[in-house]
């Protein structure tokens, strides 16, 4: 709609079409706390009571204690945003402030905001957002290493309110030009960017019609502005403009509407709640996305007679028109997904480890591997229809479910396990062997491996000799195993040899022991060793025993966030190829997925459809294994480059949707209580999961990435977990037979364990390949 159409147009016919153009069914808030460094200024902005002179006995700027110890409540409380909102460069009209910088070791407003800025990224979990006023490049620059986003409001693009007798008189730093020119500076410096109107303040619908169009001019140009705020003007006592007219309901709604017609669509329109009171829910009939800044800390401190809402009736107000309320980072998720252009690399850290998978703001705490409550259980809500078959745009929005959207998403899958699993949860009695740490790969989410390349040498490589790995195998067959799971490094000496040896000398000693072992890559690595098509060498691995493979390797089939996760690991196609050939050859395999790190939800979706694919054409899949990425010790999370895996609703989301999108062609949907721990287990276990996997015994890999959820769960602590959410055990084979009564016996009251044996790598004596196989920098598919 043009400019000349918005002004004619009523606020019904606006509001109508702006809720149209409303984007999205989600409406954002950000948690944070207001800073207010200083409220000295040198404008005299006849509305303001933020502003004030310096008085007798008080500092004029906050102390960098004070500043932390705002933040810190703030962090405790769950905010994510520290607003740092000042007056503009005080120091140009008092004394009191420049000697005061000085004694702090500044010489302006703006180098103390930077160090009080990068104090708080670096101490707390806030991300800076700093609204000091009119900046010139210089300041933008010295800033943007401190913060995520900045703001200015434009508030007028009207010069008449700068004249005498207009609220903006004696306000050098509110003429449009100067407020006009900072914006487009900081689109020039890729700095994400939050403005605004104020209005009733003296303009006209015109002027701010006006206003509107030079900021979306300047956002088509640079594409920064991220938010632009309608802010209506509230009275305040002893101001010049006590006594002026309020803008009515009816005109805050004609301007938002005029707001989202007029910008670009990329552009989120935010009304602060608080300003219009208890009438703040009739603020979505206008089309908004956004609620700002919502503090449970501190006060409005530029508006403090108008108290925030309280979350939860924000929540309420936004669902009840339909939409689903999203905490959020101060910086927008379009500009979380390219931090490259967007955010300097002194802050890009803080921010990937707040944000979710979509790039908004982490809506817990929980994290895979650690010790902590689960923030909720699923619940029984009305569920989906899922008779028909799911395509990608479908799955990647049951991804993006949340509030009572993702409750209907956990109660359709529970409903669906229930239809083609019944209640029984089922598990095997099994041992883990990781046979070795040293690995020439160098994936940056593993902090199991060790070598010369490996980012993570705390551990000291080790080898594990067949002798001890038959021994192991021996122990977990005496306490009822009826499977052995191998997985290790690739050692730079190994070839083809080295695993068919490991599966005979096991099939020697215990010929009715299910051997569950090698990941694509192992396999693939193997192969080409020896010179081998993939088929013939799956053919000798299973002459020599082996039974079936894990899904591992898998990561995410993508080759895009590979390139990033696992440069040289082999490609989406050939892990396919080779699970496909095992297929073939009368191999079953699992599969899995590793996620909440680099990838979003497009990414989930794509794997979970080659999965799906991938099973049609050779049905060999078992079961699916979500794997939640463990970040605590992960090279890749430490260089701050992967978000903190990912959150307790996306990892019950990850199963949910994962049962009904690969339905009915992989039935089978696991939950790694390694990863969970047994609050998340039961959780998942309502959300459409139907097996716990194996007991383990030992488990080395999460372990090294931090995970502290034990290294086995016996079949007693299976079962009492399985029975206190109302569910059936049952114990199963590899491939979800029923084992033997005598090994179901074997496996209860087991002996404790002895002490596995892990020499030093280097007493093998091995010596590395000449030539080290990376199939996912050389990617011919192997036949």
């Amino acid at each position: 709609m043009e400019a000349r159409a918005v002004l004619e147009a009523s606020t019904p016919e606006l509001c109508a079409e702006a809720r149209r153009l409303r984007s999205s069914t989600r409406v954002t808030y950000s948690p944070k706390v207001f800073i207010p460094l200083t409220k000295l200024c040198r404008d005299v902005c006849h509305y303001c009571t933020f502003a004030r002179p310096p008085r007798r006995g008080e500092r004029a700027y906050m102390s960098e204690g004070e500043v932390l110890e705002v933040a810190r409540a703030g962090a405790v409380a769950g905010c994510r945003e520290a607003l740092f909102t000042l007056g503009d460069k005080p120091e140009l009209r008092y004394r009191a402030a420049r000697d005061e910088l000085a004694e702090l070791g500044c010489e302006t407003t703006v180098e103390y905001l930077a160090r009080c800025a990068r104090l708080v990224a670096d101490e707390t979990e806030l991300l800076p957002h700093l609204n000091p006023g009119v900046l010139s490049r210089d300041d933008l620059l010295l800033l943007r290493e401190a913060s995520v986003s900045m703001g200015l409001m434009l508030e007028t693009a009207s010069n008449r309110l700068s004249e005498r007798g207009g609220p903006h008189f004696g306000s050098p730093d509110k003429a449009p030009a100067r407020r006009l020119e900072t914006i487009e500076l900081a689109g020039e410096l890729r700095i994400p960017f939050t403005t605004g109107i104020l209005i009733g303040i003296g303009e006209t619908r015109l002027e701010r019609v006006e206003a509107l169009l030079a900021i979306a001019e300047l956002a088509d140009r640079h594409g920064h502005v991220q938010e632009v705020i309608v802010q209506n003007f509230r009275a305040k006592e002893d101001t010049r403009m006590a006594a002026h007219p309020e803008p009515s309901l009816d005109e805050l709604l004609w301007t938002a509407a005029a707001a989202r017609m007029l910008l670009p669509a990329g552009v989120h329109v935010q009304c602060p709640p608080n300003l219009s009171y208890d009438e703040f829910p009739r603020l979505l009939d206008a089309g908004i996305d956004d609620w700002g800044g919502i503090s449970p800390v501190t006060v409005d401190h530029v508006n403090p007679e108008a108290p925030w809402p309280e979350i939860e009736r924000l929540r309420a107000a936004t669902e009840a028109a339909g939409l689903a309320l999203v905490p959020r980072l101060a910086i927008y998720p379009e500009y979380v997904a390219d931090l490259e252009q967007w955010a300097d690399a002194a802050v890009r850290t803080q921010i990937v480890r707040g944000a979710d998978a979509e790039g908004f703001a982490r809506d817990d705490r929980w994290a895979a591997g650690m010790q902590t409550a689960v923030p909720f259980m699923p619940r029984d809500v009305l569920p989906l229809d899922t008779r028909d078959e799911i395509g990608e745009d479908e799955i990647v929005r049951l991804f993006s479910a949340r509030g009572d959207e993702a409750q209907r998403v956990f109660a359709a899958a529970d409903h669906l396990r229930r239809e083609v699993c019944g209640d029984d949860v089922s598990y095997v009695v099994t041992r883990n062997v990781n046979y070795t740490n040293v690995c020439y790969f160098r994936c940056g989410f593993c902090a199991f491996s060790k070598g010369r390349l490996a980012a993570n040498l705390r551990g000291k490589p080790y080898l594990v000799p067949n002798d001890e790995i038959v021994r192991r195998a021996r122990e977990a067959w005496d306490r009822g195993a009826v499977e052995i799971c191998l997985q290790g490094g690739i050692h730079p000496s190994f070839t083809g040899e080295t695993y068919l040896d490991i599966c005979r000398a096991l099939k020697a000693e215990l010929p009715d022991l299910h051997i569950h072992a090698f990941s694509a890559l192992e396999v693939w690595q193997g192969a080409a060793t020896l010179g081998l098509p993939l088929q013939t060498y799956l053919e000798a691995l299973r002459d020599a025993g082996l039974a079936s493979l894990p899904g591992t390797a898998a990561e995410i089939l993508d080759d895009e966030v590979r390139r990033v996760i696992c440069p040289d690991k082999v490609t989406t196609a050939q892990w396919l190829h080779v699970h496909d050939t095992a297929h073939r050859v009368g191999l079953r395999s699992t599969t899995t997925i590793m996620f909440g790190h680099v990838e979003g939800l497009r990414s989930w979706a794509s794997h979970l459809i080659a999965l799906r694919d991938q099973q049609r054409r050779s049905g060999g899949f078992t079961e699916f294994v979500p794997l939640p990425f463990v970040h605590m010790e992960a090279p890749i999370y430490l260089k701050g480059r992967a978000r903190p895996g990912p959150t307790f609703r996306e990892s019950l989301l990850m199963h949910a949707v994962a049962r009904l999108a690969l339905h009915p062609s992989i039935t089978n949907i696991q939950a790694s209580w390694v990863k969970l721990g047994v609050e998340g287990t039961q959780a998942v276990l309502r959300a459409g999961a139907n097996d716990l996997g194996g007991t383990l015994m030992n488990e080395s890999i999460s372990r090294a990435a931090g995970a502290d959820h034990g290294q086995e769960m016996p079949p007693e602590g299976m079962e009492a977990a399985i029975r206190a959410i109302g569910r059936r055990p049952r114990q199963r084979t590899t491939l979800y037979g029923d084992p033997p009564e005598e090994r179901v016996r074997a496996s209860f009251g087991a002996a404790p364990l002895s002490e596995s044996v892990n020499p030093p790598a280097s007493e093998a004596g091995l010596r590395p390949l000449v030539k080290l196989d990376r199939p996912g920098l050389t990617s011919p598919a192997r036949a």
